[in-house]
């Protein structure tokens, strides 16, 4: 059975730093791509960034280019986002999804399918 779990989320103020992880178990599969999307209240989901299996692809949201970072490490089954210089606007329940027999690019936001999902962290910045 494949677990994903995000963990890492709290509150920051604005202008402030925070590194969210996403850690996955139960999981052997060669081809995909991880996925952070976020919520916040009154909002639909939107996806926030991607990387590939072998991370040598990331893409990100235009809302948070330059901001955030995503990057793995295999040996742990882990990917992190590196969130700087955050705004009241990023205050949201962070999600990480994995998409099956997908490569990370920029359509990987056209969708939100994903064949699995985490249960979410909540990150909120504080003006």
């Amino acid at each position: 059975e494949v677990h994903v779990v995000e963990s890492g989320g709290g509150l920051v103020q604005a202008g402030g730093s925070l590194r969210i992880s996403c850690t996955v178990s139960g999981f052997s599969f060669d081809d995909y791509a991880i996925g952070w999307f976020r919520q916040a209240p009154g909002k639909e989901r939107e996806g926030v960034s991607c990387i590939s299996k072998s991370g040598d692809s990331t893409s990100y949201a235009d809302s948070v280019k330059g901001r955030f970072t995503m990057s793995s490490d295999n040996t742990k089954n882990t990917v992190y986002l590196q969130m700087n210089s955050l705004k009241p606007e990023d205050t949201a329940v962070y999600y990480c999804a994995i998409r099956l027999h997908y490569y990370c690019s920029d359509y990987y936001f056209l969708s939100l399918l994903n064949d699995y999902w985490g249960q979410g962290t909540q990150v909120t910045v504080s003006s």
